[in-house]
């Protein structure tokens, strides 16, 4: 019978004690990747669409700074214009479609799907069913979202109101030029009435 080499005895033995205590440890945490994609998807269920608008207080930094494309938008700002678009579309709902995340960033390429059926974000209640997709990047740095950078096609959302409306909006536009019409004739009804009668006199010869 050959001999076992001590050195692989000993080999052998710590391989199996770290087998054992590997089978013994907890999960391990969640990666930083991981937990920035939960905050990210808590805007868009929680925030946008069931309207819980105090989790802001909860994911987003207090020098939370969303760039725009011409102007910065603190935090104040920016919950401003969830309130209003959740208050015009309160059927609103947004999906991630993809997200992907990198060291502190967090991509999304969502779909916004709403109808406009209460004023609000500079619109009347128009009943017209709105479908847009965008991108937004986030940084978000344990556990706050710091920064925002945000993209999508404004006249897009323009073209489908225009297109449900446009029937609408013919006979809007119909009625003003025939309102139009109306008070050019009484306007200039109004000044022949004004006008002094021409005295004309009779040449003699």
């Amino acid at each position: 019978m050959a001999k076992t080499s001590p050195l692989l005895l000993v080999t052998l033995a710590a391989v199996g004690m770290a087998f054992a205590s590997d089978s013994t440890l907890p999960p391990d945490r969640p990666s930083q990747q991981v937990r920035n994609k939960a905050v990210a998807a808590r805007v868009f269920e929680e925030i946008f669409n069931q309207g819980k608008f105090q989790v802001a207080d909860e994911i987003y930094a207090r020098d939370f700074v969303n760039h725009g494309l011409h102007k910065n938008f603190d935090l104040q700002a920016d919950q401003a214009a969830v309130h209003a678009e959740k208050k015009a579309f309160p059927d609103l709902k947004i999906t991630a479609d993809l997200m992907v995340a990198e060291g502190d960033l967090v991509t999304v390429v969502w779909t916004f799907r709403g109808t406009n059926t209460a004023a609000g974000y500079g619109l009347p209640p128009t009943g017209a069913r709105i479908e847009l997709r965008g991108i937004t990047v986030w940084r978000i740095v344990d556990g706050r979202i710091r920064e925002e950078w945000t993209s999508f096609d404004d006249m897009q959302a323009a073209r489908q109101l225009v297109s449900q409306l446009k029937w609408q909006l013919l006979g809007l536009l119909a009625a003003a030029v025939i309102l139009l019409w109306i008070f050019c004739r009484v306007i200039l009804r109004l000044r022949l009435t004004r006008l002094p009668r021409a005295s004309f006199s009779r040449n003699k010869f």
